[in-house]
């Protein structure tokens, strides 16, 4: 990496001795010229995979037009793709933000505001074990990481964290200063771990039933990556609140909250953003759903998901070293676990071999392919790791 000094970048993360220049559909590729078969994509960003030609068109259109000309302004792609997002959802208002973190924090704000004005004050969210919100305060105190026990102390108060898919904890955690219950689906970064259906309809009935907001953080799951355009359609259940991100921008940064009339209470001031809602981002979001209610295009997501889940099993039944414990996941967003702690080591292996991989956990690696992956390009994942990563 001679050309370039990265000594002015701040250190955040365990980063390679290369620079990805250019991508396109399922590849990256690095200043080195070597070719990368993306199975991270920018942690389910890139639905579309990296430079999908509707969103480059978008994008290069908005930006001849308009740009950004403040939220104090409506403007035309905020209010299509508000419009299409509602008409797709079951919700009746959107918010528009920047980054996953920045849709849970208003989330978070939009509850308590709620829990101000028609429940005496209740202010209490009830969130789950391993589950992960974002990096903000707000949002690293409502996660459930373990790591982050201690981490930027004291955190924001007025969060529980009980186990996922435990119904019984949900309503032993309930009292008079609860607002709502916030998860995810799928636990991403826990390593895929999915709340079963029956306990989200569960939650909802015990929400509705105790006057308390079910608030779904579909950040990573939402736009497609289960199999369905949002994951807690799965279990036929209608929220009071949604945050979405990563793929909505399909790889531009832009999230959304979306709720129901009978909870948007927020007053003018409660909320806002320099960038939120500009025109530049909701055309890439616009783009991006417009290819994704297109007929056929989620029956596509199934069929490649049931190849990504054989492959999976392929491994687990190839694997010479009998490393691998178990398959789990549920769409486009599928995990291998292992008995030992070696994720880490089989990542940097697969990258070797030019394959991107994500270790989510010591034991977990975590497949998050474009939703337009291909069927060559899932036998080519599947040979990698069996032949150069897993039975080296």
């Amino acid at each position: 990496m001679t050309q370039w000094n990265v000594d002015a970048v701040m250190n955040i993360a365990e980063r390679p001795d290369i620079v990805m220049v250019a991508g396109e559909g399922s590849w990256l590729t690095d200043n080195q010229g070597k070719r990368y078969l993306d199975f991270l994509q920018g942690w389910a960003v890139n639905c579309l995979g990296h430079s999908h030609p509707a969103i480059v068109e978008a994008i290069s259109e908005q930006a001849g037009k308009l740009i950004n000309p403040s939220p104090a302004f409506y403007n035309e792609p905020m209010i299509a793709l508000s419009q299409l997002l509602v008409k797709h959802s079951g919700f009746d208002q959107v918010f528009f933000a920047n980054s996953g973190a920045e849709a849970n924090e208003g989330a978070i704000k939009l509850a308590r505001k709620w829990g101000s004005k028609y429940k005496n004050g209740a202010y209490e969210i009830i969130c789950f074990e391993r589950a992960f919100h974002g990096r903000t305060l707000a949002t690293m105190s409502a996660s459930g990481k373990p790591e982050w026990a201690e981490l930027f102390t004291p955190k924001l108060a007025g969060f529980k964290h009980v186990p996922l898919n435990d119904i019984n904890a949900v309503l032993a955690a309930i009292n008079k200063n609860t607002v709502a219950v916030m998860l995810e689906p799928v636990q991403g970064e826990a390593g895929v771990i999915a709340a079963d259906p029956l306990f989200l309809r569960q939650l909802r009935e015990v929400t509705k039933k105790q006057d308390l907001l079910l608030i779904v953080d579909e950040v990573q799951t939402g736009m497609g990556r289960t199999g369905q355009l949002f994951a807690h359609q799965h279990a036929d259940i209608q929220p009071d609140m949604m945050t979405l991100g990563k793929g909505l921008g399909g790889g531009f940064p832009l999230s959304a909250l979306l709720v129901t009339d009978q909870v948007a209470c927020f007053d003018f001031g409660d909320q806002g953003g320099t960038f939120n809602g500009n025109p530049l981002a909701t055309a890439a979001g616009l783009a991006v759903l417009t290819e994704l209610i297109r007929p056929g295009f989620m029956d596509a997501v199934n069929e490649k998901s049931q190849q990504l889940s054989r492959s999976l099993k392929t491994l687990q039944q190839h694997d010479r070293y009998g490393l691998i414990k178990s398959v789990r996941g549920q769409g486009l967003l599928q995990a291998i676990c292992f008995h030992r702690p070696v994720a880490k080591e089989l990542m940097k292996r697969a990258f070797q071999a030019g394959l991107l991989i994500n270790a989510t956990q010591a034991d977990v690696i975590r497949f998050m392919p474009s939703l337009l992956i291909s069927e060559d390009e899932i036998g080519l994942m599947e040979d990698i790791m069996l032949q150069q990563v897993l039975n080296r």
